[in-house]
């Protein structure tokens, strides 16, 4: 891309859940407000988390293994969609009613932790934080305390179904080094060869993508409190997206509003109709199986520097917390280093999480692992040179950016704003936001 200026070095949260969120009790350090001992007598913990029917059965199975261990420990299990999950756990936080153990997400992590809903789980001595890669471990803090403890990873890439690459013949240059540039002129050639209404390329529009762009311009995205990244380098992230669709390396502004919300199964990788994305490194399993076996392979983003950059980070695909109004923090506690560092535990839970956090988990599920789980922990593996450290987390009053992100950057895709004006724009609205929840 053109204007990208030279350096040395898809789910939308719900809008809702975050106005809900911003009624949390009033703002503080939470600590445990009952015991940090182990408890002799019978103990019930809530667990609350998102899904679909695998994790809740998987979920379920370590609960029977950990209550095995565990016998005077009962857990009671509470799981809803993504649609319906944070407006539930705001309104029950809100209350006084939360679970006792909560999956989290990186872009209310802050929400909940400023607010004193979460307990410093550095202070639990039954969590051992020590299997995790430390830049991992710090995307679980805030202001330098741990309210969440990541279950997982993920990286992100491009992609590729090279079984629709090879049909088209349209091959793809040097993926170790190549450039903005170069991607969109292959996309384009892809778009060009193939039938009317495939692609070589969709646009790329969450939270993730844009901060690893950032980072490869030596700039970023989030600072603990504010939205920080410059106005160019966000303008230069929406022209990819006006350029890709105005050439036709990527679907027309319309076709991609239309098609932006469509089920996974439904999209336009999984049909076959585009022939690569950029997407978490983990989604390469339910593509396969939303595919039937189609051959797909990862491979790293463009970058403006031939890869040289060490941009890139593990982003914790999501997380357990301890909630601060729980009667039981220590075996709540107990039950999160079980799920993140037991090997049994993560046998059973496998890869439906993400990668697992803890390395030695990883390892320990060997030849458990899919063929294209093992692609998603190589291709995890051979990022490890390029890794940068750990961004800030989405900062409070910042939930939403995903759904801001989304709004302008269609509004730049049928150039109702530039580039420049809607950048400058989000900026605005995002900082307005963040000022007022800080």
């Amino acid at each position: 891309m053109k204007r990208i200026r030279r350096t040395a070095a898809g789910t939308v949260a719900s809008t809702v859940a975050v106005a809900v969120t911003l009624t949390l009790a009033a703002c503080g350090v939470a600590q445990p407000q009952a015991s940090t001992e182990l408890a002799d007598e019978p103990v019930t913990l809530r667990v609350t988390w998102w899904g679909g029917d695998t994790r809740h059965a998987r979920t379920q199975e370590v609960f029977d293994l950990f209550e095995e261990e565990h016998p005077n420990i009962t857990i009671e299990p509470e799981f809803s969609d993504w649609s319906g999950y944070w407006e539930k756990l705001a309104t029950a936080t809100a209350g006084g009613n939360a679970p006792d153990v909560i999956q989290m997400d990186q872009v209310y992590l802050a929400s909940y932790a400023s607010r004193g809903s979460l307990v410093d789980l550095s202070t639990m001595p039954q969590l051992d934080t020590s299997g995790l890669e430390p830049s991992v471990l710090e995307m679980g803090k805030w202001k330098d305390a741990l309210y969440a403890m990541p279950v997982s990873t993920t990286s992100t890439g491009l992609l590729v179904n090279t079984d629709l690459v090879e049909e088209i013949g349209v091959s793809l240059p040097d993926t170790s080094t190549w450039s903005w540039d170069q991607f969109e002129a292959w996309a384009q050639q892809f778009s060009e060869k193939s039938p009317d209404g495939t692609y070589g390329t969709s646009v790329i529009y969450n939270e993730f993508s844009l901060q690893l762009f950032a980072r490869q311009q030596g700039d970023q995205l989030f600072s603990e409190d504010d939205i920080v990244i410059e106005p160019e380098t966000l303008a230069d992230y929406f022209q990819l997206a006006l350029d890709w669709t105005k050439d036709g390396a990527a679907p027309s502004a319309s076709i991609t509003a239309e098609t932006l919300t469509l089920p996974l199964d439904q999209g336009f990788f999984a049909t076959g109709k585009t022939a690569a994305i950029f997407t978490p490194s983990t989604m390469i399993t339910a593509y396969s199986a939303a595919m039937g076996g189609a051959e797909l392979e990862l491979v790293p983003l463009p970058t403006p520097d031939e890869d040289t950059t060490k941009y890139d980070y593990y982003k914790p695909g999501m997380y357990w917390s301890v909630s601060a109004k729980s009667e039981h923090p220590a075996e709540a506690a107990l039950l999160v280093d079980f799920m993140v560092n037991d090997a049994e535990a993560a046998k059973i839970i496998g890869t439906e999480r993400g990668i697992p956090a803890n390395a030695a988990t990883l390892e320990a599920l060997g030849d458990d692992l899919t063929p294209e789980e093992r692609k998603a922990a190589d291709f995890a593996e051979q990022r490890a040179s390029h890794l940068g450290e750990a961004p800030a987390i989405v900062p409070n009053g910042a939930s939403d950016i995903e759904t801001i992100l989304s709004r302008y950057l269609q509004d730049v895709m049928f150039e109702r704003q530039t580039p420049e004006d809607a950048a400058n724009a989000l900026i605005a609205e995002v900082r307005s936001s963040t000022n007022a929840a800080n």
